[in-house]
């Protein structure tokens, strides 16, 4: 059996097959030892059948968000041990005169310089001596570090220094996990495996020294927690269930609990990443092409624009101010969500978020909490019915929420003004997240289908498609599981990259184009990344046998063959070791000469064209006259999952008046309206009603205002006409 399971800020998402049926199952997180839900999540389903577990966990996200990751030891060439701290010295609020950066994840006590140098053409112009590496070891054992992250100069061009102490320091080092015993956070007396040491070269093998540095000192500063984690549910998983452990990674695919707890800095947008994947395979289902996803959870809303191309990977994304290069699907992430805080500054002004009520204490209604929230918010204006369970099991306790808010509102006229305050702020925080990925990156909201998720998004959805001018929402089947959803469809994904910095304009340094025979001293710098091959003959005769075969630039085109040919060989040895078998996505990060960053493309025959092209959308203009570089190469290795099918049915006729539960007042726009409450699972494909309308379910609570008018399509997905 295939079990995905999301876990968030309120709720564990769990979503399997049963019958050939897709199933859900939402059981209360537990901050205090995540696992716990997932286990009996996984006892509830399965019993004593053996099952595959896909699991999308925030671990690594909130260990980053909440500053409780491992404590770092940062070894680095000498010389350049601040490099880590200083950055690029961008600041992230550039009006903001008290803006006080995050403190540096690695404090100046745990930075050592070893004395080691590689050329930028990947030449060992200095080794380490045998007495530095046990001199390092003695200092590190005496930090009190918990896991250690190498990164040197230029050991994306040769690795060979950065293997050795790697090597010496695993040999010689305790390392200890993290784990969580009876709620609390302890150590374990034991060696550590390998993980316990983050290599650069491993993790990030690309140029650009602070980012690679931060990649690594990041997967460093999450494997003592994020890695046991994931080690030691697996180990749960194999003894109660004989089962296996996957986990969902930042990019859209899935990966083996033993990669996942080795480099956790590639799950730390897991939940999210889940998300998305499922929002597009539903527009792919349901006809719609272009999409923004919304998904609004308890504590947090991503966002994520979709199009003809499919979801978008980046490599310049940040999450609490921190840069994380590795590849991750673009998406856009604000503190908002059904548990976030409404809360008044000193002036009296009020403001929802970032702060949130999380599993616990949690929203006044969940029966805990104390203080307000966009939860309670929609509770006081109806768009929540008390008397209907949220997750099949809990009851919201209305009069508890209207005494704490009456309490909290402040100077605020009335408690309905107080909550349409909350909602209209909130609103105005997911709206603006929505405008980051849209209209600020040359996109048309007007253009697109919004896809609401999330066990809140569906409350909000058309609001903000009227304020955003997006003429249509579509909200899923299971739309509170879909992070689920996505994770049991998602395929099993590795990316490899390398830096490489070879022209596409000509063969030769002075940038003119040609067909003369290849000059082997002067691409030898774009052969030293290979970790095989680069500097022996075999190697050589390679890529001059291939250039000649080129009618292109020869000697490029031969040199772009070579490197991918390496890293797909490198990724089939991997998948074969886990017996997979998967197909390679080649793609090139290109620039103009003299520029500072890069734009990915598909790697091939079109791949200038549409370098130029996706230059031309984002900035405005493209200049195919001007020399182009290609800095990186990547390939994502890509197993295909077994497919998902969702039911489909024929239409019946529009009346849905055997779907009606209820009818109360709701209030929209400052005024209590006569509203219809609908049982989604009574609806069926074809029946259409307009609003104001309310559709109740299991996993999330969907609000369609007064003007807009639904379809129930044959996926029995809700298509709401704003």
């Amino acid at each position: 059996m295939r079990i995905a399971i999301d876990t968030g800020g309120t709720f564990t998402d769990c979503v399997y097959l049963k019958d050939g049926a897709i199933a859900v199952l939402k059981v209360p997180s537990t901050p205090d030892d995540p696992a716990r839900p997932v286990l009996d999540a996984i006892y509830q389903i399965a019993k004593s059948e053996a099952v595959e577990v896909r699991h999308g966990t925030t671990i690594g996200t909130n260990a980053l968000l909440e500053r409780k990751g491992a404590r770092v030891a940062f070894v680095t060439t000498a010389g350049f041990e601040d490099t880590i701290a200083i950055g690029r010295q961008a600041r992230q609020h550039l009006y903001d005169w008290m803006a006080t950066p995050a403190p540096c994840l690695v404090p100046k006590e745990l930075r050592f310089g070893v004395k080691e140098r590689v050329s930028s053409e990947g030449e060992i112009l200095l080794s380490p001596s045998k007495r530095e590496l046990n001199e390092l070891c003695r200092r590190i054992k005496s930090s009190g570090a918990e896991s250690v992250a190498i990164s040197f100069l230029f050991s994306f061009t040769n690795p060979e220094n950065e293997r050795r102490v790697a090597r010496v320091l695993r040999q010689h080092l305790k390392l200890y996990d993290t784990h969580y015993t009876d709620g609390s956070l302890n150590r374990s007396e034991h060696l550590r495996d390998s993980a316990g040491v983050s290599v650069s070269h491993e993790i990030l093998p690309e140029f650009r020294e602070y980012e690679r540095a931060t990649a690594v000192v990041l997967n460093a500063y999450l494997v003592p927690k994020a890695g046991a984690y994931v080690r030691r549910l697996e180990s749960s998983i194999k003894t109660r269930h004989r089962g296996s452990l996957y986990v969902m990674q930042s990019s859209g695919g899935i990966v083996s609990a033993k990669v996942a707890g080795g480099e956790p800095v590639r799950t730390v947008l897991s939940g999210p990443a889940g998300g998305v994947i499922g929002a597009h395979k539903i527009a792919q289902l349901a006809g719609f092409e272009k999409i923004i996803s919304f998904d609004m959870g308890g504590t947090s809303t991503d966002v994520s624009l979709i199009d003809a191309r499919g979801p978008q990977t980046t490599s310049e994304s940040r999450i609490s101010e921190t840069p994380i290069s590795v590849p991750m699907l673009d998406i856009h992430t604000v503190g908002a969500g059904g548990g976030s805080l409404a809360w008044f500054d000193r002036g009296g002004i009020l403001h929802v978020g970032p702060q949130s009520a999380g599993a616990d204490p949690g929203p006044i209604c969940y029966g805990r909490g104390e203080q307000a929230t966009v939860t309670d918010a929609n509770l006081v204006l109806g768009r929540l019915d008390a008397e209907l369970a949220l997750a099949g099991r809990l009851q919201l306790d209305e009069a508890r929420t209207r005494k704490f808010m009456q309490n909290a509102r402040g100077r605020i006229g009335s408690l309905e003004q107080f909550a349409s305050g909350t909602v209209r702020l909130i609103e105005a925080e997911m709206e603006k997240a929505i405008r980051v990925i849209s209209v600020e990156r040359g996109h048309d909201p007007r253009e697109f289908t919004l896809i609401a998720f999330g066990g809140a998004g569906p409350l909000h959805a058309c609001s903000l498609a009227r304020a955003l001018g997006i003429p249509r929402v579509l909200v899923p089947v299971m739309p509170g599981a879909l992070s689920a959803l996505g994770i049991l469809a998602a395929d099993v994904v590795r990316d490899y990259s390398r830096t490489v910095m070879i022209s596409l304009a000509g063969d030769h340094p002075s940038g003119t184009a040609g067909t003369a025979p290849p000059d082997f001293a002067h691409f030898a710098q774009a052969l030293r990344p290979s970790r095989s091959k680069a500097f022996n003959r075999k190697g050589r005769e390679e890529v001059a046998k291939s250039a000649k075969k080129s009618t292109g630039s020869p000697l490029s085109e031969a040199l772009i063959e070579f490197h991918f040919r390496e890293l797909e060989a490198q990724g089939a040895k991997e998948f074969k070791k886990e017996g997979l078998d998967g197909h390679s996505i080649r793609s090139a990060d290109l620039r103009y000469a003299g520029q500072g960053y890069e734009i990915n493309v598909p790697a091939g025959s079109g791949m200038l064209a549409a370098f130029h092209e996706a230059h031309r959308k984002r900035y405005g203009h493209a200049d195919e006259m001007r020399r182009v570089e290609v800095v990186n190469l990547r390939v994502r290795m890509v197993a295909t999952s077994q497919p998902i099918d969702l039911p489909r049915k024929s239409l019946a006729g529009s009346d849905c008046r055997g779907a009606v539960l209820k009818k109360k007042r709701m209030r929209f726009g400052g005024e209590w309206i006569e509203t219809v409450i609908f049982d989604r699972n009574r609806l069926l494909p074809g029946n259409s009603f307009a609003g104001p309308a309310i559709v109740h379910e299991y996993s999330a609570t969907t609000v369609v205002p007064l003007g807009c008018r639904v379809q129930v399509d044959e996926y029995s997905n809700l298509v709401i006409e704003v």
